[in-house]
């Protein structure tokens, strides 16, 4: 066992410092003034070799993997301070401390809160199982936020995590642990301060996080992170703000995609129709035009693996033509229809397969333990099966040339990569290539769904350059969002699975993955009943992805059409969700700069309100609503707070305004969607109704504003594309910046900058003022006419008119197509000349 316990010396290295301890080497990067790599080594080798950090201020041997996505930064400079107890490093953000003896590291932001200590004497560990451990403080009632996909409460105080994905199919969302995802990242919130902390572990080794559950009289609170193996290879990522800290993580770990617009839409699927005995594919294509016979909208069609079926056995890149008689035909039919298949992929190879021998003479899989001469064998669908190695060069050529041949010629720019967990590979020393270099199972597993998504998007642009590809993945590692779209696995039919599947999403936003989901409906058990279903779609259209997926136990299909006598609710808010495109694509543009969620946890808009820090299922929809989803069966009623810090509007009932920082109590029925527009919104939708997001365009464009009362300045971004192609990286693309300020008078100014032309044709503003009327409205210079009758201002093409009802002025006018401000008064009108 051995202790860093004291520090013996340091060097000062180009771009990094290096400590000597009496038992392991630390090595200090200052990345930016902000985050912080702090790298513990027993060995002393300090191998720089990432497959997942896409911000670099050192040579790394896999540069050449990731030219296009790396970047390298020039390392800052910190003040260096020896005063013969302590070193201290200053940047302009941070203050880093290392005491020598005993041994503590502690971090203080420029303003001299502390955000995070070591255990004295004992923060790194190599255990006796050559185990590597990492001991932090901690307070009684700290936050911890993120830790990828996790069931239970969003905050994880007092609990014991592991990170090693599993296929945990009908999993318990309160109870399971682990789910499919690998993604050692944490937020720490301290209640005093309301400063927060991320803190990354660059190690993929099988994990554990103690945050608290554990408890020793001989030391202060503590947590510890344990790994198998590697090491200690921390980053603290600062900027006190949740908001900064997710934008730094993503800064370090790589850029959410800016997926097509189609991913967006609804996904239809089911296992039940690639599984049928023949005419697969026309069973499909019926399903198509069913859906749109009933009124739904749909983008595209999840492609379960019984396509692939030979001999009833799955078998990746072969088609079943019993099934699908013509894939290619078949393909062209589903991208007329405008539902592009997402084929799905697995890279386990049944040693049935009729391709084995041909995949095993190109020398794919991973490797024996004892034996490198042989494949490692495990379990897989059917059978013992083997495991396609994407750590070696020629494997992932071989997978992108399989992928574009049997798959992506036959016609889809969209992949779904499926159980890709590799957690029957039982034995963890089996070997992988390692990009020559060589390692085992238990060193890179997580990475390797996380590889093989890369290697789907390369494959899609190799065989398109302009396609903008659409990678969808159950599992993935840290930097998973760099590539994909992904979901919270084969959940259960249940009311604790669509209420507890609200923080596994908002949890994976909070740990630098925008674009998560679930499967509406649940996947596994039995067909939902009437009223979960119709919450279950109504929680599902706020999710980045939305599929209504199943593979019931009870012989049934669970579609949108179901049951009867709530076909039209749950078609309306199908419809509600087409009709926010303009805003959850922008949002969607906004993760891609930032990392900011879709579905936000109210604590990262509202960090300086406690009350929201264990808030669990309520969320904020993009930056502007709150959603508050009826998700207790038969309710009668619903119990919302709203944050503290603004006032509050009721989407549903004509704009009540509600001051914040109180629960309320509204009433609900089965058609409810409890919805309220934060003070200071600015909340652009189509008027006229997409049946497709990738194929329709607004041209009705309706703006919510809620301009708040002191007159404080409001900043949005409408972003728009042609959603399909990789043009926007060209320039062609639509962003309108939109300000808003004022208080008597209020101001509204659009300026735009792009090629991309859009389809807008008319413009609605409606804002929301609740203790007066407007003045006068006018666009650039030309005031607006003021209609007094509803029908008379509905029949005009532009002019506006104030809602006694809502509280709100209409303002409408034709797209003036250029840079342009309207402006509101509500100043005084001295009617009688007094």
């Amino acid at each position: 066992m051995e202790i860093c316990s004291k520090i013996t010396g340091l060097e000062k290295l180009s771009g990094s410092f290096l400590f000597h301890t009496d038992n392991a080497d630390i090595k200090i990067y200052f990345l930016t003034d902000q985050v912080i790599r702090v790298r513990t080594s027993f060995d002393k080798e300090f191998a720089e070799e990432s497959y997942v950090l896409s911000a670099t201020a050192w040579e790394d041997r896999l540069d050449g993997l990731f030219k296009e996505e790396r970047t390298r930064l020039n390392p800052v400079a910190p003040s260096c301070e020896d005063n013969g107890k302590t070193f201290i490093f200053k940047t302009e953000s941070l203050r880093l401390e290392f005491d020598k003896d005993p041994l503590c590291i502690r971090l203080y932001d420029n303003e001299g809160t502390e955000l995070y200590s070591s255990l004295a004497g004992s923060p790194f560990i190599l255990d006796s199982n050559k185990r590597v451990n990492h001991y932090s403080r901690m307070n009684e009632d700290d936050c911890f936020y993120g830790f990828g996909e996790k069931a239970g409460l969003l905050n994880k105080n007092k609990t014991f995590l592991r990170q090693r994905a599993t296929d945990a199919m009908g999993y318990d969302p309160i109870k399971t642990d682990t789910l499919y995802k690998h993604i050692p990242f944490y937020i720490r919130l301290d209640r005093k301060t309301q400063k927060a902390l991320g803190i990354f572990y660059h190690n993929f080794y099988e994990s554990v996080f103690n945050m608290g559950c554990e408890k020793s009289n001989y030391w202060p609170r503590y947590t510890y992170w344990q790994a198998d193996g590697g090491d200690i290879d921390l980053f603290f990522i600062g900027g006190n703000c949740i908001k900064k800290i997710v934008d730094n993580y993503t800064m370090l770990t790589g850029r959410p995609a800016l997926l097509p617009k189609r991913a967006l839409g609804y996904q239809g699927s089911s296992m039940y129709y690639p599984e049928l005995e023949k005419d697969s594919d026309d069973a499909v294509l019926n399903f198509i035009d069913t859906i749109k016979e009933e009124g739904f909208p749909i983008d595209g069609f999840h492609l379960s693996s019984g396509y692939t079926s030979q001999n009833g056995k799955r078998c990746v890149f072969t088609w079943n033509t019993t099934r699908f008689k013509n894939p290619r035909e078949y393909f062209a039919a589903m991208n007329k229809k405008g539902a592009q298949n997402v084929p799905n992929v697995k890279p386990g190879i049944l040693l049935a397969h009729p391709l084995f021998e041909e995949f095993n003479s190109r020398d794919v899989f991973v490797k024996d333990s004892k034996d490198p001469s042989k494949f490692a064998a495990g379990c897989w669908w059917g059978g013992t099966g083997a495991f396609w190695d994407f750590t070696k060069p020629e494997a992932r050529r071989a997978w992108k040339d399989y992928l574009i041949e049997n798959v992506i010629d036959v016609g889809t720019d969209s992949i779904w990569d499926d159980n890709c967990e590799y957690d029957s590979i039982l034995d963890k020393d089996s070997k992988v290539d390692f990009d020559g270099k060589g390692g085992t199972i238990g060193q890179l597993k997580p990475l390797m769904s996380t590889i093989m998504c890369k290697i789907g998007g390369d494959a899609v642009k190799e065989h398109n350059e302009n396609a903008r590809p659409y990678i969808v993945c159950r599992s993935g590692s840290t930097g998973i969002q760099k590539y994909a779209q992904t979901w919270c696995g084969d959940n259960y039919t249940s009311w604790d699975t669509l209420k507890y599947n609200i923080p596994i999403i908002t949890g994976m936003g909070l740990s630098g993955q925008p674009n998560e989901g679930a499967d509406i409906g649940g996947f596994a058990g039995p067909a939902p009943d009437e009223e979960l279903f119709v919450r279950w779609v109504q929680n599902g259209i706020f999710q980045a992805r939305f599929s209504i997926h199943s593979a019931s136990n009870d012989n049934t299909v669970t579609e949108p059409w179901m049951f009867r006598n709530s076909a039209d609710i749950i078609r309306n808010a199908v419809l509600l969700r087409y009709r926010m495109t303009p805003y959850l694509y922008s949002a969607e543009y906004h993760a891609s700069l930032t990392g900011a969620p879709v579905m936000r946890a109210l604590v990262y808009e509202f960090q300086k309100d406690p009350k929201v820090y264990d808030e669990s299922f309520e969320f904020m929809f993009g930056r502007d609503i709150l959603v508050a989803n009826v998700i207790e069966q038969g309710a009668k009623s619903k119990c919302v707070y709203l944050p503290s810090g603004c006032k509050w509007y009721d989407w549903n009932d004509n704009f009540k305004c509600y001051e914040g920082g109180q629960k309320i109590e509204v009433p609900v029925d089965i058609t409810s969607i409890p919805m309220f527009i934060r003070e200071g919104a600015i909340i652009p939708f189509a008027d006229n109704q997409l049946m497709s997001m990738e194929r329709d365009h607004t041209t009705a464009l309706h703006i919510t504003t809620a301009p708040t009362l002191n007159g404080e300045e409001s900043l949005y971004t409408l972003y728009d594309d042609d959603g399909v192609s990789n043009d926007f990286q060209k320039g062609i693309f639509r962003k309108t910046e939109i300000r808003m300020s004022g208080q008597s008078v209020v101001k509204v100014e659009f300026s735009s900058q792009g090629d991309y032309q859009d389809f807008v044709e008319n413009v609605t503003v409606e804002m929301i003022r609740k203790d007066r009327s407007p003045f006068w409205v006018a666009l650039g210079d030309t005031k607006l006419e003021h209609f007094l009758n509803r029908k008379k201002f509905e029949a005009a093409s532009c002019g506006w008119y104030y809602s006694q009802t809502k509280k709100a002025v209409l303002v409408k006018y034709p797209n003036p197509k250029k840079n342009i401000t309207l402006t509101v008064s509500f100043e005084d009108f001295d009617l009688i000349g007094m």
